[in-house]
């Protein structure tokens, strides 16, 4: 199982974000498969139930894409969206019948025969194990679905998972603003049981780049200004460097449009911090000296 140096994620290509035309998805795609990055990171609800059929229609209209291409969709999340459905409010659902319906629904959208990563997106507190698992097999069985994950799972969660199905891969915040993965045993999981390590917001959702930053984002900003120095790179590669060091092996979901952008993160991949950086940038975060 292997991953691109960063994956390309979707959620701001559409409504949610540049609002791609037709034309911009194509041109999108084609500049990171050109930069040997072919992951690509969607979910259902993605621009209110939008993104994976517009980013489709790039595909039905190249089905050479189709092979040249891998797709991470998660679903589990419903989401109420005025003309679409009539959820009474946003709550959870890894249901069998659910998981089946989203992923056929993902796989006419994208113009796809399979899914390369199936993830439930949000913790499911109503989570059946042994359905997932049988929903899940029968899913790939078919043919429809490679490999299986979550994400924004804990520790006992994976573990209660993990007990009827394998997990290949757990997308969790990490960043340098929201380093808990590193202490809250998620991290430690991962690798014990060789599940492959996403990382969605890895620039912190833009806060660590406020004007008028609190007391510990301007820590932060400091270290990384002093880090960015020392590497000669620019200040959001310091923090993505920060993820790709670590011996852990995380993977960075960009969630830029910009190719400009994609191109500077991928740059920041071989950049390789010396461990006493990364422990400086780790108590910038954490706001005091290690114990």
């Amino acid at each position: 199982m292997s991953f691109s140096k960063v994956i390309v994620g979707t959620m701001r290509l559409g409504s949610w974000g540049a609002a791609f035309s037709s034309s911009d998805y194509e041109r999108f795609i084609d500049e990171c498969l050109d930069l040997g990055l072919n992951d690509f990171d969607h979910a259902d609800i993605y621009g209110g139930y939008t993104t994976e059929e517009e980013f489709g229609r790039v595909i039905k209209k190249r089905p050479d894409l189709k092979s040249r291409i891998r797709l991470t969709t998660k679903c589990s999340i419903m989401m109420p969206v005025d003309g679409r459905n009539s959820y009474p409010l946003k709550y959870y659902d890894s249901s069998a019948k659910h998981i089946k319906d989203s992923v056929d629904r993902s796989l006419q959208n994208l113009g796809v025969d399979q899914i390369e990563y199936l993830l439930l997106h949000r913790p499911d507190y109503w989570l059946d194990a042994e359905e997932v698992s049988e929903t899940v097999n029968a899913l790939k069985s078919a043919g429809k679905v490679i490999r299986f994950g979550v994400s924004n799972y804990t520790r006992s969660q994976m573990s209660y998972l993990q007990s009827k199905i394998e997990l290949d891969v757990n997308q969790m915040e990490i960043s340098v603003n929201h380093p808990d993965a590193f202490e809250d045993g998620s991290l430690d999981y991962c690798k014990e049981k060789s599940i492959a390590i996403t990382a969605w917001s890895p620039l912190g959702g833009g806060k660590i780049f406020e004007s008028n930053p609190d007391k510990r984002t301007k820590g932060i900003q400091q270290k990384v200004k002093q880090l960015a120095k020392k590497y000669e790179c620019r200040e959001d590669q310091i923090l993505l460097s920060w993820l790709s060091t670590h011996p852990a092996g995380i993977i960075p979901v960009l969630g830029t449009s910009k190719i400009e952008r994609i191109k500077s993160a991928l740059k920041a991949t071989a950049i390789k911090m010396e461990r006493n950086d990364w422990y400086a940038l780790l108590e910038a975060s954490i706001g005091h000296e290690l114990a």
